[in-house]
């Protein structure tokens, strides 16, 4: 596997490939990888003649000092993790290659950009389209894969993809990747207390009993019994529940109005912000 730091060396590495008309997967990460970084490896590694890795922390998409300076960052691990998968190249480059000047690109993202994470997290997104958009314009990958724990993220990206005109471009979204006691995996998990972590498992445990008890409650009291659940037990606030149409990512107030019903939560364990969410199968 090559490490790569700079844009330049990176397209003149894939210049040849595209050339030979090869098929590249990019996996963009912020590092700290898990298991679940890895399945996107393993999936880009299924489909593509070449895996491109990107291991960038991107300042523009936190909103918050404290939590970009305390996210984690494990170089070292992540590259022995990337070469056991089978990565072709890691793409690590630092905050002054990646923006030798300040990126003033606003975005039109609209309403899927406006609701949960957008409204929470003032900006956030539109860091996100920056970074995710200079990606693909130094790799032009042929698929790029993003975790469906990210769901709003994923509808973002597609929605610049389309503004920035990134019309051949694959965007690949694959499932949830999850620790054995459900949680869904993230870096953020390691800064969890050991006491954290053993209460964190219960978002997706009432995740996946609102899932029943939805099929005879409406959507209000299902985004109830989710929040008051999940808020009985110790280190736990929820921050926001919707549940939203999984295209427009609005929120709906009749199951009725959604083909597909996302819940889409987001619970402070202490002081470590979690995400997670759910597809309801609601019987006919």
């Amino acid at each position: 596997m090559e490490i790569i730091r700079t844009v330049k060396e990176l397209r003149d590495r894939l210049q040849a490939e595209h050339a030979e008309g090869r098929k590249i997967g990019l996996v963009p990460t912020m590092g700290a990888l898990h298991a679940g970084h890895i399945s996107l490896v393993d999936r880009a590694r299924g489909e593509n003649d070449v895996v491109v890795v990107s291991v960038f922390v991107n300042p523009t998409q936190f909103n918050n000092p404290t939590d970009l300076a305390t996210y984690p960052r494990t170089e070292e691990a992540d590259v022995e993790k990337l070469e056991a998968a089978g990565a072709d190249i890691a793409f690590i480059p630092s905050v002054d290659e990646i923006y030798p000047e300040p990126d003033t690109r606003e975005f039109d993202l609209g309403p899927v950009a406006e609701v949960m994470e957008g409204a929470m997290r003032p900006g956030h997104f539109n860091g996100v389209a920056q970074i995710v958009s200079k990606l693909f314009r130094y790799v032009e990958p042929t698929n790029a894969y993003f975790g469906e724990k990210d769901f709003q993220q994923i509808a973002v990206i597609r929605k610049m993809a389309e503004i920035e005109g990134f019309d051949t471009l694959n965007i690949v979204d694959c499932p949830i990747k999850r620790e054995s006691d459900g949680l869904a995996m993230s870096s953020r998990n390691v800064r969890l207390t050991p006491e954290q972590r053993e209460m964190a498992p219960v978002i997706h445990r009432t995740l996946d009993e609102s899932n029943v008890w939805a099929n005879d409650h409406t959507v209000e009291q299902t985004k109830k019994f989710v929040i008051d659940t999940i808020n009985s037990f110790p280190f736990m606030n929820v921050e926001y529940y919707e549940i939203v149409d999984a295209k427009t990512l609005l929120p709906i107030s009749d199951w009725a109005d959604a083909e597909q019903a996302v819940g889409c939560v987001t619970v402070y364990c202490g002081d470590v912000r979690l995400i997670d969410n759910i597809k309801y199968t609601r019987r006919p």
